[in-house]
């Protein structure tokens, strides 16, 4: 029990700030220009590139509707932190972490997904694009289709909308398939972000309608494994 309310708001705004700053770095990480102010990173590729398993009707609205509003929303909130913050307005600083976290959450995530896909013509296998991450995947599901089905299984069973994640463990040394809900990056569950797959439904329903699994069955023909193993490399240095 806490002491007093006012000790109890001190430890809510303390783990409040604790989970923006992890936002706020995060997102510096993967687009920002300053501090408190985030743009929408250009695609590396044509909106068309991933035809035919995303279509490019698809990739416009996800990319330049649906990201480009996190951004906006991120910016806002962040602007009405910062003014909050100045004025000590407590309350304030706690409703907004709603909204910096869905946002944040989304810039983040969306940032790295953008770069987890490439057009089929550019696609590797594992094994190509890094003989080590080959071999862990290998060694702790027994095959590349193993992984797959695992990974395809769980994400397609994310309830509503959410994230399918191939991940790293630095403390124990291994991978791990993990699914978050909404916007959560999973960077807040202690895993280093390797794959993201977007399971909301802007994602994948102009095309494959309500059917997710065919969508998630289809979209390993366009994996980027070479953005995978860098980050691996990276995560596991």
């Amino acid at each position: 029990h806490y002491a007093t309310e006012a000790d109890r708001i001190v430890i809510m705004l303390r783990q409040s700030l604790r989970s923006a700053s992890a936002l706020r770095s995060a997102a510096k990480t993967h687009g920002a220009r300053a501090m408190s102010t985030y743009a929408l990173p250009s695609l590396p590729y044509d909106l068309g590139a991933l035809e035919p398993v995303v279509n490019t009707e698809i990739m416009t609205l996800h990319h330049g509707k649906h990201h480009a509003t996190y951004v906006a929303n991120l910016n806002a909130a962040l602007e009405k932190y910062a003014d909050a913050e100045a004025k000590k307005d407590v309350a304030a600083m706690i409703a907004l972490q709603g909204a910096i976290k869905f946002n944040g959450g989304g810039h983040v995530n969306h940032s790295i997904f953008w770069t987890n896909l490439c057009a089929p013509k550019d696609v590797v296998a594992p094994s190509e694009a890094s003989p080590e991450l080959a071999k862990m995947i290998d060694a702790q599901w027994g095959s590349l289709d193993a992984f797959k089905t695992e990974f395809n299984t769980k994400t397609a069973a994310v309830q509503g909308s959410g994230w399918g994640w191939l991940g790293y463990d630095k403390a124990a040394k291994k991978l791990a398939i993990a699914t978050c809900a909404n916007q959560d990056p999973l960077s807040t569950t202690g895993l280093t972000p390797l794959l993201g797959i977007d399971v909301w439904e802007h994602a994948y329903y102009l095309q494959y309608k309500n059917v997710r699994p065919e969508y998630l069955k289809q979209v390993w023909q366009v994996v980027n494994w070479k953005n995978v193993a860098e980050r691996f490399k990276a995560a596991s240095a």
